[in-house]
This record gives structure tokens, C-alpha cells and sequence, in this order.
């Protein structure tokens, strides 16, 4: 039989079927994935092939295959670990809800998230929430922001998720398709996913995700599927996605106005830092390129990535 994973505890795992019914599932033997050191074979996500065992009075799924990842996305499984922990696979996008104050989502939060979704290849959406409690010179900043990632390619949305303002063109974008939501603490996830679809108790606003940093906190994804044929993977205490495994020479190719200029640089290798003669220093000099963008990238590329909680 196959299916989607929508519940991963560790060691079973409930799994939809292509029919629709749900069964508990468990692993056979020793199970490895290909190419990723990950503390767990199956997440949230994963299309399988699972067969059903009667084990005395119990009907129980065992999966015996994982299908081809399109993406995924990962976290450290301990601080000092070199192991992962997948946190969801097969995501259609992530939407990443920005708040300019209360709390304040930096730009260096939103570069490093942005950086590391290209480079998992995870498409993002940016929400730009709670418009109606900002006066009129903080919706200049926002509109400023908003101006600056729609140039580089990435779809941007203001709304009010507490007054339903553009909550349907969130809807829309998610129709046929499996999303999760992102941002700090307290800036309106539960609040957008309730006016999404009420009713749907998520457990995000629960978990101070201050409390969860820097932690071994095994955190469990679900998915859910909504009424308006949209699915919904709730990844509880995961405070945005960290670098992980990433090269400095290949961190400037996840920003991509730094990538279009790449082969203008003169060194093949250019890091964008000293380099003579770097199209992307000259694009900074000439205001093509956002100083905070810039910014962003050398906290990266100089291993300062984590701390988020840098100047605008």
C-alpha cells in the first residue's frame, strides 16, 4: 500500500493511504536513507509503501520503503551532534510571518531563514502581519521591506490575521498544496492558522520557543489536512531552520541577486568580502544590492549565524 506520514512519535508512525484511511505504522528492522546522517529514518511528509500485520488482535502497518524527497528541512539533533533531525518533507512552501515590532523579526532572521529554505529548496511566501497596529511611518518601513524581497523574487503579503485581512490570499496559495507556517513567538501563527480554519488548536502557540532554545527538545511534527483541500505541517518549538552543513562558498549562492552577479565577479571563488573587483560589492556601492542583505551574508559566511537578534 502507499501513503503520506501525518504523525511521526519517534517509533510509529500514522500514515494516510491513498484511500484515505489512517493506520499506526511501525519500521522493520534497520532502516537507512540515503546520504543523510538523520536520527530519524521517517518524518512527517515521506510518501512510503507499508503493508499490514496481524500481530494477535492488532492490525499494524510496517513500512518498507521511503519514496524520493523532493525537499526536506532539518535541525540539529543535539547542540554538538553532526547528526540531524528531519523535521518535514515534501513541503509545497513555507510561509514565514514577519512582525516589524511586538515581536520584531529581524532582517537577519528573515535572510538566514530565506537562505537556508533555497538551499532546501523549500519555496517562501513572507506575511507581513499585523498591519492594523502599526503607525503610519512603521507601514513605510514594512512597505520598504516589502519592496526590497518582492525585487529579489519572493512573494510578499501584508495582512491582519486577528481581522481576516488577506487571509484569502493565503487560502489561495494553499489550495492542493501542504504548507507550514514559520516565525518567532507570538507573531500570529495560531492566530492566521485559526482564521484559516477555525477550530484547528495547533500546539505553536503553546511552546515559548525562548525556552526551547539551545535545548534537547524532541519535537514532533504533524500534519493536518483542511476542509479546503490544503494540508498543514505544525512543527512545534522549531524556532526558524539553523545552518546546517553549509559551506561559505556556497552561502552567496541562496541569496539570489548575489548568484545573478556571480559570474561578473573576477575570481570564480569571489566571497564577496575583500575580493578586487566583486560585482557584488560594486552593486552594493551603487544601492542595487540592500545593505541589510549584505549584512546578513557576511554574519553567515563569518560564522556569526547565531545570534538572529542583530540590528535592522
Amino acid at each position: 500500500m502507499n501513503g503520506t506520514v501525518y504523525k511521526s512519535t519517534g517509533s510509529w508512525y500514522t500514515v494516510k493511504s491513498s484511500d484515505g484511511e489512517f493506520y499506526e505504522c511501525r519500521i522493520k528492522g534497520k532502516f537507512r536513507t540515503q546520504g543523510i546522517k538523520s536520527t530519524n529514518p521517517v518524518a512527517v511528509g515521506d510518501m512510503v509503501e507499508f503493508h499490514l500485520e496481524n500481530i494477535g488482535d492488532e492490525t499494524i502497518g510496517v513500512i518498507s520503503e521511503i519514496g524520493e524527497r523532493k525537499n526536506y528541512i532539518v535541525r540539529r539533533s543535539v547542540k554538538l551532534s553532526k547528526q540531524t533531525h528531519i523535521i518535514a518533507s515534501n513541503l509545497d512552501q513555507v510561509f514565514l510571518l514577519v512582525t516589524l515590532n511586538n515581536p520584531p523579526t529581524f532582517t537577519s532572521f528573515i535572510d538566514r531563514f530565506l537562505v537556508t529554505s533555497e538551499a532546501y529548496d523549500i519555496p517562501v511566501v513572507l506575511l507581513f502581519n499585523k498591519m492594523d497596529s502599526y503607525l503610519e511611518e512603521e507601514k513605510f518601513e514594512v512597505q520598504w521591506l516589502m519592496d526590497l524581497y518582492t525585487k529579489i523574487g519572493y512573494k510578499c503579503i501584508a495582512i491582519e490575521a486577528k481581522q481576516g485581512k488577506n487571509v484569502d490570499k493565503v487560502k489561495e496559495l494553499m489550495l492542493g498544496a501542504t504548507s507550514m507556517f514559520a516565525g518567532h513567538s507570538g507573531v500570529g501563527k495560531s492566530t492566521l492558522v485559526n482564521a484559516l480554519e477555525t477550530g484547528l488548536e495547533l500546539k505553536t502557540a503553546e511552546i515559548s520557543e525562548q525556552h526551547m532554545q539551545g535545548q534537547h527538545t524532541t519535537t514532533f511534527a504533524e500534519m493536518y489536512d483542511l476542509s479546503f483541500d490544503a494540508r498543514i505541517i505544525d512543527t512545534p518549538g522549531i524556532k526558524g531552520f539553523g545552518i546546517v552543513d553549509m559551506d561559505k562558498y556556497e552561502i552567496g549562492d541562496y541569496f539570489p541577486e548575489f548568484f545573478e552577479l556571480k559570474s561578473e565577479c573576477k575570481f570564480n571563488n569571489c566571497l564577496h568580502l575583500d575580493e578586487p573587483k566583486c560585482a557584488v560589492k560594486e552593486a552594493l556601492e551603487n544601492d542595487e544590492v540592500a545593505a541589510s542583505r549584505y549584512r546578513s551574508y557576511v554574519q553567515m559566511v563569518t560564522g556569526d549565524e547565531d545570534n538572529p537578534y542583530r540590528e535592522r
